[in-house]
């Protein structure tokens, strides 16, 4: 959370999110709300009726980014200059997935091997680095109802606007691996309805994602209901994952009717058919992640460039940012200035 103009400025956030959330739960439309709730708490910062200075939270923003139109696009970024990158190329949010986080890392394979205080950390770093909201995995909490809710908590202080909370039993994996298995649909209701409490009594803010994996490992028939009983439970955003064709999406998107739907797009070869933003808005998502992209473009950038040194060459300039491009994405120019700012001028 984001506490900005005291604590009366931080309990603005608080009512804002809150009324926000609920606007969601009912189908309602939450950017009209949130219009109104700013006219009733002195207008937008630098509007003529502002009577204190506040700023929202990364959730807020999240919550008005999902109020707007359209259909919008978040590469799934997997430590701080990839999300600073992200943002300087205008996305108007980010993931922050636990693939890109443990091979980053770790160096480890997305089986369940990075732990909640490592995806924390990895979060802290992200969110501290951008202005846009990250929505963080989840993973599966982390173990049983009371660590859902110390997850909750503390993605909320890490910054995160998101969380996206899956059904898969342990260890889990990427949903689009053989052998997925899932909990009971009960457990992953609770699993929901736990994340919703934890998000109510640490009074901050979190955009909540219920993920289910059942449609490959049960049916989609079963997924569908998990999603339905995941909006019930308080869910933000559903997401099926691993949705085998057009069909299917158009199915899952039916399923109650005003909460944002989420689909991730794997360029590998994931079981979800490559399909367009265009397309996808079309069919009645929201949001779209594309999980693999920017850690399988390093990837690759990285393997051409140490082939070409370790035989004896020189990486071709074309590939590589100039040097005056990599002081500016760093912030080198930003540095100096502040620098010169506090510097002590010396009498003649």
């Amino acid at each position: 959370m984001v506490a900005c103009g005291g604590f009366l400025g931080w309990r603005k956030q608080i009512l804002v999110s809150g009324s926000l959330r609920k606007q969601f739960q009912t189908g309602g439309r939450a950017l009209d709300l949130l219009k109104h709730q700013e006219t009733a708490l002195g207008g937008r910062p630098g509007s003529a009726g502002q009577k204190e200075p506040w700023s929202e939270s990364s959730a807020v923003a999240m919550r008005r980014l999902l109020a707007s139109p359209g259909i919008h696009r978040g590469p799934a970024c997997y430590d701080a200059l990839s999300a600073k990158l992200a943002e300087k190329m205008d996305f108007r949010f980010v993931f922050m997935n636990g693939c890109g986080a443990a091979a980053s890392r770790l160096a480890l394979p997305d089986t369940g091997l990075i732990s909640y205080g490592e995806m924390v950390a990895q979060g802290q770093h992200l969110t501290a680095a951008v202005s846009i909201p990250v929505i963080g995995d989840g993973e599966t909490g982390y173990g049983s109802i009371p660590n859902v809710k110390r997850t909750v908590s503390g993605y909320i202080h890490s910054g995160f606007a998101g969380i996206v909370l899956e059904d898969q039993s342990s260890p889990n994996a990427c949903g689009h691996t053989k052998g997925r298995k899932v909990i009971s649909r009960e457990d992953a209701v609770l699993r929901i309805k736990a994340a919703v409490d934890a998000r109510e009594e640490s009074l901050g803010d979190l955009v909540i994602v219920g993920r289910t994996d059942a449609r490959q490992s049960v049916s989609l028939d079963e997924a569908l209901w998990r999603v339905q009983d995941f909006a019930s439970a308080g869910a933000d955003v559903l997401f099926i994952d691993a949705l085998a064709n057009k069909s299917e999406m158009q199915s899952f998107c039916k399923v109650a009717p005003g909460v944002p739907k989420m689909v991730n797009i794997l360029e590998g070869g994931g079981i979800t058919p490559l399909t367009s933003a265009y397309m996808l808005e079309e069919i009645g998502f929201k949001l779209v992640c594309y999980p693999l992209t920017l850690i399988g473009v390093s990837i690759r950038a990285m393997q051409i460039a140490l082939h070409e040194i370790k035989h004896g060459r020189i990486p071709l300039s074309v590939d590589l940012p100039t040097d005056d491009v990599l002081k500016d994405i760093l912030g080198f120019n930003e540095y100096l200035e502040e620098e010169q700012r506090y510097m002590i001028q010396m009498p003649m």
